[in-house]
């Protein structure tokens, strides 16, 4: 049964546990409290870093191209006639000057037989007229035949020598077109299926003479078009040492659908000297050796344009790039190991990075590895310092 006594001794007991807990906790405080300030600030983060060096960076341009044959001949008849023969297999190779087609040639022959039939006699008639002068010179002479005889002599010898020129000449046109009844191959090429079948009657126009194609594809074009940007930033680096990009003798290299790349070298042979309106682009074409034959007219591959290099440029690799709200930025680390945020405008992409248009310059030290953990104003530990090289920008 409780009673005001047991009250009254109970109230020291619980004094003392309140006293008890309050000195754990003051203890606790004081304990708390005497760990060192510096202990709760964490270390400055580890970073590696590279100094950048302005240096000679080669730079390429990689853009879609399509193959296209160094040239395509139409082959047609000269003459017309019967075509009686076709010479060579259908999509074969031919060299110039192989035997394609042959047309009749039975009146060519005897147009040809008929023109030196008609020379001869106006070679005959040439050596009369000069026997008829002979005579009325010497007539002349003795003072026996006129003036006009001898004359008249003389322009008989003239006339003679006319008539045997335009013989010859029309010999001359019988033979040509003797050898038109035989068609040849103007180029070395791949030959197409031919127009005309053997027995076909066929002519000298433009609706009736057209018997088959020849593709030359050793060497081949690959045209392409460079962007305006490019081209002028190709003019900056080395328009003052040519007068025009065909000058230049930039390198080209192609690369196929499966990234596989061609062998042979290429080279620029021709770009366009004004913009394309409605593309924004330049015209260009490079030439290829195609020996074996693997580039194929009509073929899309990727072209890559080499041979130009930036004299004195500074590039940035590609781990060191951020993007931020403001557009891409870097962090470069002060003597003092101090991290600031460094904005950048970025050119082209090359090998070991990107080319830098502004924002940084030589001997500033940019972060590589560890970039996450920089905050800007913040110190860091340069863990490792990598030099930058002419090979890091290559």
């Amino acid at each position: 049964m409780w009673s005001p006594a047991m009250n009254t001794a109970y109230l020291p007991r619980r004094r003392l546990a309140f006293a008890t807990v309050a000195a754990v906790l003051l203890g606790a405080a004081t304990t708390v409290c005497t760990i060192p300030a510096h202990a709760q600030t964490p270390p400055p983060p580890g970073v590696e870093v590279m100094v950048l060096d302005a240096h000679e960076v080669p730079i390429t341009y990689t853009y879609a191209g399509r193959v296209a044959a160094f040239r395509e001949v139409e082959v047609r008849a000269q003459v017309g006639g019967i075509l009686k023969q076709r010479a060579y297999v259908e999509g074969a190779k031919v060299k110039a000057g192989d035997v394609l087609f042959r047309i009749d040639s039975a009146t060519y022959e005897a147009a040809v037989e008929r023109a030196a039939a008609q020379l001869k006699t106006a070679e005959a008639q040439l050596a009369q007229a000069h026997r008829d002068l002979d005579r009325a010179g010497e007539l002349f002479t003795r003072q026996v035949g006129t003036q006009k005889a001898r004359d008249d002599a003389q322009s008989a010898v003239e006339l003679g020598a006319a008539a045997v020129d335009a013989a010859a000449a029309q010999l001359k046109t019988a033979r040509i077109s003797l050898d038109y009844a035989t068609v040849r191959a103007p180029i070395e090429g791949i030959t197409s299926l031919d127009v005309v079948p053997e027995g076909s009657l066929v002519g000298s126009g433009s609706a009736d003479s057209l018997l088959t194609k020849i593709t030359q594809l050793d060497p081949v074009y690959v045209n392409f078009s460079f962007t305006d940007a490019d081209s002028t930033q190709i003019w900056k680096v080395v328009g003052s040492r040519a007068k025009s990009m065909a000058e230049m003798k930039l390198a080209a290299g192609i690369t196929f659908g499966d990234g596989r790349k061609y062998a042979l070298p290429g080279e620029v042979d021709f770009t366009s000297a004004s913009l394309d309106l409605q593309t924004g682009t330049v015209r260009s074409r490079a030439v290829f050796a195609n020996p074996d034959l693997n580039l194929i007219p009509g073929q899309f591959v990727r072209v890559t344009i080499s041979g130009i290099s930036l004299p004195s440029a500074i590039v940035v690799p590609e781990p060191a790039v951020m993007q931020g709200p403001k557009g891409k930025f870097v962090f470069r680390i002060d003597d003092g190991g101090i991290a600031s945020i460094a904005a950048v405008e970025l050119d082209q992409s090359v090998s070991g990075g990107w080319v830098v248009r502004s924002g940084l310059k030589s001997g500033d030290r940019v972060v590589t590895s560890g970039v996450i953990k920089v905050r800007p104003g913040a110190k860091v530990t340069v863990t490792r310092t990598l030099a930058q090289t002419p090979q890091a920008g290559q």
